[in-house]
């Protein structure tokens, strides 16, 4: 079966398209990647998608519109990674798309339930691509109690299990969420959470202090020095400490919180802040380890998703955990740390096609498993049921 899944995830990058060849289903599943590429978002999008997320701008027309706009990116990345492959698009199966995060709400707080929202029509895609499409992974999890993330867990433990080694996989791209994965684990001994903030934070302190997209290799926070006082805050926020099952976005550590505390230290030489930024990525990593996996799993390996190119963090995260878990990157497994969560969606959409759950309610925080996404049909499966009569 061939499946492209798509991935457009916080930290508004572009949207990421991986063409897998999979055989069977569940623990049977047989994965190859044959392309993957990344599609950036034009100028105007990237600006839409902002104004969306922040209350200060978004309205309902902007959401409305932006849901088709991306529906007809989300087509043209698959068409895209197909005809990079070489592959005619007339036999693709199944496309997975987790499409925009518009918003998530993992808790209940006042009036406001579990709830979230992700963008990019599922109509506009199928239709466009003449392909079966599943999308909104999130809702069935939460309609189930559960936060509707991290939704990666299951395909972890399908690709990264290990019988030697007790794993974390840790995925650092616009929120860091890590996987726990212990020795000769079970699908019921695995359980996951977000970290906290990592690409977000980072990304929008250089749009705002250097005017660009990202630190390319931490080459910048290399250069400063990480200030206790701003780590220290960094530091304190509730999230960080709160036990897991958790879940955090755009609406905790987004733009706003970014431009809150460059206003609080901006006394400070910009090369410190992005330093001690990169460090607090690193640092609410690695006490999330100390605090709610070490105590309980023996772990010797760490390996880096998303992210994985900044080595300044890396360097950071190895540094903060000593000699005794060895940090790996996907590479280094043989796997793409840029492909990894597109990779990851085409297989949920594998599960769900074949009718099978694939939550993972003790990473979740769901009272049972359920079957992830929506489908959507495109116009052929009409013709095919009419011509079958």
């Amino acid at each position: 079966m061939y499946i492209v899944g798509l991935m457009s995830g916080t930290s508004l990058d572009g949207i990421d398209a991986a063409l897998v060849r999979v055989n069977n289903s569940g623990l049977e599943t047989e994965m190859e990647m044959i392309e993957f590429m990344t599609c950036p978002f034009p100028k105007e999008i990237e600006k839409e998608i902002m104004q969306s997320l922040s209350a200060d701008t978004s309205n309902v027309q902007l959401i409305c519109n932006l849901n088709f706009k991306l529906g007809k990116l989300f087509a043209n990345a698959v068409k895209e990674v197909c005809h990079k492959a070489g592959f005619p698009i007339n036999k693709l199966d199944l496309i997975g798309s987790h499409g925009q995060t518009i918003y998530h709400q993992p808790l209940k707080e006042q009036n406001y339930i579990l709830s979230t929202l992700q963008i990019g029509e599922a109509a506009v895609i199928a239709h466009d691509t003449n392909t079966l499409v599943i999308s909104n992974f999130r809702t069935m999890d939460m309609a189930a109690g559960g936060q509707g993330a991290p939704l990666v867990p299951f395909t972890e433990f399908i690709l990264y299990r290990s019988e030697a080694k007790g794993r974390l996989l840790q995925n650092i791209g616009g929120i860091g969420n890590v996987t726990v994965l212990p020795k000769q684990a079970s699908l019921n001994d695995m359980y996951a959470f977000d970290t906290g903030p990592r690409n977000m934070i980072i990304d929008e302190v250089c749009r705002q202090l250097y005017n660009i997209s990202y630190d390319e290799g931490g080459n910048i926070a290399k250069q400063g020095q990480i200030n206790d006082e701003l780590l220290s805050y960094f530091m304190s926020h509730p999230y960080i400490m709160s036990p897991p099952p958790k879940s955090t976005g755009r609406e905790l550590f987004g733009k706003q919180y970014a431009v809150k505390l460059l206003k609080m230290f901006e006394s400070l030489p910009n090369q410190d802040i992005l330093a001690t930024v990169t460090m607090f990525t690193a640092k609410s990593i690695v006490e999330n380890y100390r605090n709610f996996i070490f105590p309980k799993t023996n772990i010797e390996e760490v390996i880096i998703g998303g992210g994985s190119y900044n080595k300044t963090l890396l360097n950071m995260i190895q540094s903060l955990l000593g000699d005794s878990v060895q940090v790996l990157t996907q590479e280094e497994l043989g796997y793409s740390s840029e492909a990894k969560e597109a990779v990851a969606f085409a297989l949920l959409t594998n599960e769900t096609f074949h009718g099978n759950t694939s939550n993972v309610p003790k990473a979740t925080g769901a009272d049972f498993d359920v079957i992830l996404g929506n489908m959507t049909f495109p116009p052929s499966y009409l013709k095919g049921c009419i011509d079958a009569f």
